[in-house]
């Protein structure tokens, strides 16, 4: 019987998985996956300091 169990948890976890992996590449992502693709491009990098800053003496 544990047996059993084991076998349908694993196919479950199996369609989870394969589910997730569809939704993820699925056509109506495109536009979600490639916004989150170029966020590291959106922002600011950290070492340009502002011009405003004033030297510290």
């Amino acid at each position: 019987m544990l047996a059993y169990l084991n076998a349908i948890a694993t196919v479950l976890g199996m369609l989870t998985f394969f589910g997730i992996i569809w939704w993820a590449f699925s056509k109506g992502r495109k536009k979600a996956n490639a916004e989150a693709a170029n966020l590291p491009f959106v922002l600011p990098d950290e070492g340009i300091k502002e011009q405003k800053e004033e030297p510290r003496p």
